[in-house]
């Protein structure tokens, strides 16, 4: 579909190379279990994941700050399962989440396989809304940062995914045109309609199977870009 048209292929990382979601909860049965905090992990996940995604929606419309992302998305939980929890161990577990959340490096399934397929033919690069201290070791632990050319992330850009902003940035960076670039991401909101704004070909990996929508094609498979590309 895009074979002839695209030379360089923008990835999203968190969700959609890098296991977020599985590395999130390794790291948080590591930190709760070393600061003795009694809860259920699998209760604790099951709130604070919904919590985390809905924080950083408020952080890429910038109604919270990074500080208030990490505090808040821990308060809300704890406050929702009812573990009482002071600040000041909050604030401790904030810091260790980010500390030790690049520790562990599983990526979504066929992500090596896709980069090696595609590697030969374009060239490659991340735009993602993470903080930079933490995307740039997921990168370079999970042994995947030589992979990228360029590596763009909000802190630097100063502002996040779907401004339009990033994703120029971006391409100048790179210095291809929007009609031979390709955005790939799990994000509808930020990923697709963010770089479809700015006239970039777009592939949503839908790989928690929401429902169909008629803004680009989907994949639920890291390996179904190769009938794309």
């Amino acid at each position: 579909m895009f074979k002839g048209r695209v030379t360089d292929v923008f990835f999203d990382l968190d969700h959609t190379l890098w296991d977020f979601d599985r590395n999130s909860g390794l790291t948080f049965g590591k930190i709760l279990a070393e600061n003795q905090v009694q809860v259920v992990l699998d209760d604790f996940l099951n709130v604070y994941n919904p919590i985390n995604l809905e924080y950083w929606k408020y952080y890429r419309e910038n109604r919270v700050t990074k500080t208030e992302l990490r505090y808040q998305r821990l308060k809300k939980t704890f406050d929702a399962l009812g573990v009482a929890v002071t600040d000041a161990l909050i604030n401790q577990l904030a810091t260790a989440y980010i500390t030790h959340l690049s520790s562990f490096n599983h990526l979504v399934p066929d992500a090596i396989e896709i980069l090696e397929y595609l590697k030969p033919n374009y060239r490659l690069h991340i735009i993602t809304n993470g903080f930079q201290e933490v995307q740039d070791r997921k990168l370079k632990h999970a042994g995947i940062n030589g992979y990228f050319d360029q590596v763009i992330n909000s802190e630097m850009a100063g502002v996040k995914k779907p401004d339009p902003y990033i994703f120029r940035l971006a391409l100048g960076a790179a210095g291809t045109p929007s009609e031979k670039a390709l955005m790939v991401g799990d994000s509808i909101e930020a990923d697709i309609l963010g770089a479809q704004g700015v006239g970039m070909h777009t592939l949503h990996f839908n790989a928690n199977k929401e429902p169909a929508h008629p803004y680009c094609s989907s994949i639920t498979e890291l390996r179904e870009i190769k009938s794309y590309l």
